[in-house]
């Protein structure tokens, strides 16, 4: 069956670094969009980052310049580095994937992970 599985979160300092990843099976990975999204506690989830089929990537605008989103077909895997963390950013990030769009809502996605806990300390 189809499973999403997200690793690599933690606690790290305001400023620091972290790269969340997520494995994928049973579906055929390369022809699927896959994307990041995170939800707050008492917020609703929101987009993060997106990557295309063929790689090309979308950013959501409180990411873009610090979180890089990327994909290896070969391990079946898409990468979340996320650098110049802040506060702002703890949340539980979860994976998804979707058939036809890269989009930003996550009514778009087909397939979601469980979540791993990311918490920025100041």
């Amino acid at each position: 069956q189809v499973q999403l599985v997200e690793s690599g979160g933690g606690l790290v300092q305001a400023g620091g670094s972290l790269r969340v990843s997520c494995a994928a099976s049973g579906f055929i990975f390369s022809n699927y969009q896959m994307g990041w999204f995170r939800q707050a506690p008492g917020k609703e989830r929101e987009f993060v980052a997106a990557i295309t089929r063929s790689g090309i990537t979308y950013y959501a605008d409180s990411v873009k310049g610090r979180f890089t989103i990327s994909r290896d077909n070969t391990k079946t895997m898409v990468y979340l580095q996320m650098n110049s963390l802040k506060p702002e950013d703890t949340a539980v990030y979860y994976c998804a994937a979707d058939r036809v769009f890269a989009g930003t809502r996550p009514d778009e996605y087909d397939y979601w992970g469980q979540g791993t806990q990311v918490t920025v300390s100041s």
